[in-house]
């Protein structure tokens, strides 16, 4: 005889109440796990203990570093993120780039690169027009600001130019000194205007019209005029005081205390017949 199983299987809805309920107990279980290591990551265990700074810091004191950085900073330990960490100290003045990294237990090690000043940088577009900008210049190319005080005793050489033009600007500017230095010259100032132009001057005020053209071509013009109008000043015990260099086939020199005005002549009587 045939007998047939009871039914045991649950109605739907009282199945979907079983699993929204271990949904919730699911969802509580993790709610709690993630509070409790949330509170665990917020702890004063994991505060921080030392703060250790290595590299180039020969402008910055660790005095400078901690009331200029750390202020910024939130967090401890587990919590604080090392992008706000870096940069925090690179708006540090003269600190150009930071690496930093958790080191167990509760330290924080800053690796520190400085900006290293190889000239004043004024921004502008057209000879005569007041500073856009003034700051300094890196031996990357690269403008940053920082306390001019700092450097006044460096004798650093003032480049100007439109912004963009930075690394173009340092390197003429290395090129042409370099070739100045044998003749005991030195460059302290070189502009590029916003049109291509470029104005060079020495240490002793002379001023030298470069005008526009390739790099090449502009220092191949420069080391060409220099051995002979240093030759001219010598020979009338004078100095430069400028230079065009602009005219295709040669230069136009003007030395201190030596005019080129033309000397009338004197007028002569008339014969008597």
């Amino acid at each position: 005889m045939y007998e047939q199983e009871p039914n045991t299987e649950l109605p739907s809805d009282i199945r979907w109440m079983r699993r929204g309920t271990f949904a919730l107990l699911g969802l509580g279980l993790l709610a709690l796990v993630l509070f409790l290591a949330w509170k665990g990551a917020h702890a004063s265990v994991f505060d921080w203990r030392l703060l250790k700074i290595e590299g180039d810091v020969q402008r910055n004191s660790l005095a400078t570093l901690r009331a200029n950085a750390l202020p910024r900073l939130q967090g401890n330990f587990m919590t604080t993120p090392l992008g706000e960490v870096r940069a925090a100290f690179e708006a540090v003045p003269w600190v150009r780039q930071a690496t930093v990294q958790r080191v167990w237990p509760r330290q924080l090690l800053v690796r520190l690169e400085e900006h290293k000043a190889i000239a004043y940088w004024d921004g502008r577009g057209e000879f005569g027009e007041p500073p856009l900008e003034r700051a300094l210049l890196n031996t990357h190319s690269e403008v940053f600001h920082a306390n001019l005080g700092e450097v006044e005793d460096e004798e650093l050489p003032q480049l100007a130019g439109p912004s963009g033009s930075e690394g173009q600007v340092l390197r003429m500017w290395q090129r042409l000194n370099e070739l100045a230095r044998p003749h005991q010259q030195a460059l302290t100032r070189l502009e590029l205007s916003g049109r291509g132009s470029w104005r060079a001057q020495f240490e002793s005020g002379a001023s030298v019209e470069l005008g526009r053209g390739e790099a090449e071509q502009l220092a191949a013009r420069f080391a060409s005029f220099l051995p002979h109008a240093m030759a001219v000043a010598r020979r009338f015990q004078t100095q430069i005081q400028s230079v065009d260099l602009r005219h295709p086939d040669g230069y136009a020199l003007k030395l201190v205390g030596i005019g080129t005005k033309k000397t009338p002549e004197p007028t002569r009587k008339p014969r008597k017949p």
